[in-house]
């Protein structure tokens, strides 16, 4: 069974961030609370816990994942970034969207679309992301913690971790969860903006 940390949603415990981020470092797959749904997490550089990820949730080679950042600056090391670009980024980071950029050669290829060679990157604006990423001090693969056939993601983490206790290696307890993915904005077409995705954060701005 996978360890089950209760950290404070707004004062995360800076003790069980760093057991958090050692399981991350040693190959573990984490569930765990953002300002939209619970996500799964790993290390962006382990083959076997993306692995791992894509069987648990079934995803296919189209799959677009997503890095999350702990800020801009992040963001523009690993997706390449025009200036009429970083302003709408910055006029919309931290929050509840996931945004899709042409990926830089700091992205592993497995990772990026395998015909458009784009990456989703999202700066979260929740205290436990905040505190794990800063720990970590590089981003986290991550993607919807959504079960195949599922309707929604899933919100409650007592559920997650009967559930799925035997295939995850932690779940974060950080209070309910969101029934609502990111809202997933497109900015690497030549044909401007796209919502792809209408979720928790607010599409008007994009439209």
């Amino acid at each position: 069974m996978s360890q089950y940390f209760h950290i404070h949603p707004e004062n995360p415990q800076t003790r069980l961030l760093k057991q958090a981020v050692a399981i991350i470092r040693n190959g573990g797959v984490v569930a765990y609370p953002t300002d939209s749904a619970y996500a799964l997490g790993c290390h962006l550089g382990d083959k076997d816990a993306l692995q791992r990820i894509i069987r648990l949730r079934q995803l296919d080679e189209r799959h677009q994942f997503t890095l999350l950042c702990r800020d801009l600056s992040e963001i523009a090391t690993y997706a390449k970034v025009n200036n009429a670009t970083y302003r709408l980024l910055k006029a919309h980071t931290p929050g509840a969207y996931t945004f899709i950029l042409t990926a830089s050669s700091e992205v592993p290829k497995r990772l990026m679309h395998p015909k458009r060679k784009t990456i989703g990157l999202r700066v979260p604006e929740h205290p436990i992301c905040q505190g794990l990423l800063a720990e970590l001090n590089e981003p986290l693969l991550t993607t919807t913690l959504q079960l195949p056939g599922a309707e929604a993601p899933l919100y409650d983490p007592e559920e997650i971790y009967e559930s799925l206790g035997k295939q995850l290696d932690l779940v974060i307890n950080g209070g309910f969860g969101a029934m609502i993915s990111t809202t997933v904005v497109d900015l690497s077409s030549d044909d401007g903006v796209q919502v792809l995705r209408v979720g928790a954060g607010d599409p008007a701005p994009f439209l």
